[in-house]
């Protein structure tokens, strides 16, 4: 007689795609007070990943690509008021 264990099926990838989701809406949100030249291509690629593998967390993901879009707005707006690279309050 052998012995066998059973199967056991692991959900990491939908959990990934949600923890990205999240990630991105938590990454939009803090490129708007600091480094959004870097947080916000971050945000718009974890949201586009996220939203391209099916997750559950499909408001967040949009929250997070909408968020990081407005972070690279608001930086070319700074950039056009200010005729440099960086902006400050």
């Amino acid at each position: 007689m052998q012995l066998t264990a059973p199967a056991t099926t692991h959900r990491t990838g939908i959990r990934d795609t949600d923890g990205m989701a999240v990630a991105s809406f938590v990454l939009g949100l803090l490129g708007l007070l600091v480094l959004n030249v870097l947080l916000g291509p971050i945000a718009i690629v974890l949201a586009g990943i996220a939203l391209w593998r099916g997750t559950a967390r499909r408001g967040r993901a949009l929250l997070g690509l909408g968020l990081g879009i407005a972070d690279l707005l608001v930086l070319a707006a700074f950039m056009t008021a200010d005729n440099t690279m960086s902006w400050s309050m």
